[in-house]
C-alpha cells in the first residue's frame, strides 16, 4: 500500500491525539509540560485552522499513521514557525516517512512565508533528534517562543 499525505480532517483528532500521547509515554518523557497534557492535542483540526499553520497527516491505505505540523507559536522570531506534534505510530517508524513529513512541512512553511523552523524535543527521542540533525537542524542553548511545553530539553532551529 502507498503512503499518502493530506491536510488534517476533523475526524483525525482522536487517532492523532492517541498516537501523540502513546509516543510520549513510549519514550518515557514527561507528560506534564508537553503535548501529552496540552488540551489542544485533542483538537488538532481546530488548532490548525490558525492562520499560518498547517498539519500534514500520513495515511497508509485508509489508516492514519502519523503527522506533523507547522505553527506560528507566540514569541518566535519574525519568519519562524514551530515544527509541532511530529509523531508516527510505532509501525510507521524507520521507513523514511519522517523525512517525507519534514519535506512536506518545509514546503508548507515556505508557502506560508516562513524562513526558519524551530522544534522542541527530548534526548530520549534519539532517533527523531538524529533525523533532525541529519536534516540540518542545529541545537540551541535555550528555548524560543512560548509553546508552553516547558518540560522539553532539546531545542533546534533550521533555516529553510
Amino acid at each position: 500500500m502507498e503512503i499518502t499525505f493530506r491536510n488534517i480532517l476533523p475526524e483525525d483528532n482522536p487517532l492523532l491525539a492517541s498516537i501523540i500521547r502513546r509516543g510520549i509515554e513510549e519514550f518515557d518523557v514527561p507528560t506534564e509540560g508537553t503535548a501529552h497534557s496540552d488540551p489542544t492535542t485533542d483538537n488538532l483540526f481546530q488548532l490548525f485552522q490558525t492562520p499560518g499553520s498547517y498539519y500534514c497527516v500520513a495515511v497508509l491505505g485508509d489508516t492514519v499513521i502519523g503527522g506533523c505540523g507547522i505553527y506560528p507559536t507566540p514569541g518566535l522570531p519574525e519568519g519562524c514557525a514551530e515544527l509541532v506534534r511530529f509523531f508516527l505510530s510505532p509501525a510507521a517508524r524507520g521507513k523514511g516517512l519522517g523525512v517525507k513529513l519534514l519535506e512536506e512541512s518545509y514546503a508548507a512553511a515556505r508557502k506560508a512565508g516562513y524562513t526558519s523552523l524551530y522544534l522542541e524535543s527530548f534526548p530520549e527521542m534519539a532517533r527523531a533528534v538524529a533525523m533532525y540533525e541529519k536534516n540540518g537542524f542545529k541545537y540551541l542553548p535555550a528555548p524560543l517562543g512560548n509553546s508552553g511545553h516547558i518540560a522539553c530539553t532539546v531545542w533546534m532551529l533550521k533555516e529553510i
